[in-house]
């Protein structure tokens, strides 16, 4: 049975956050805590790309306003022997969503790990 790196996007919110670099920081630094208590280090966790509407210049997912900041995380996780793509993306879903609850995750990306 194949490997895949499964890649998932998630939203995360961030209150009080003083600057786009803190918001990034506290975000990276929560969904990180949150892995490890769930015994999943092995997560790669950073922050998301966009591209501008206007100039197609990429630029960091992070949107802070009034203190509150929204950031796109990439979650990135390989899946040992899983049967198809599918089913590697249910694995990443399940593990990765109860590991943190209440954050919307979105499947980016998933491929056959070497």
């Amino acid at each position: 049975m194949p490997n895949y790196k499964v890649v998932l996007e998630a939203a995360w919110i961030v209150k009080e956050a003083k600057s786009v670099d803190d918001a990034m920081s506290v975000a990276i630094s929560e969904a990180g805590k949150r892995l490890n208590a769930a015994k999943m280090d092995y997560v790669e966790v950073e922050v998301g790309g966009t591209f501008c509407p206007f100039c197609g210049e990429p630029f960091d997912s992070v949107f802070v306003v009034a203190g509150t900041g929204i950031i796109g995380l990439l979650l990135e996780m390989k899946v040992f022997n899983a049967e198809t793509k599918e089913h590697a993306e249910r694995i990443a879903r399940k593990g990765i969503g109860k590991a943190l609850k209440d954050v919307p995750l979105k499947v980016v990306d998933i491929t056959e790990a070497e």
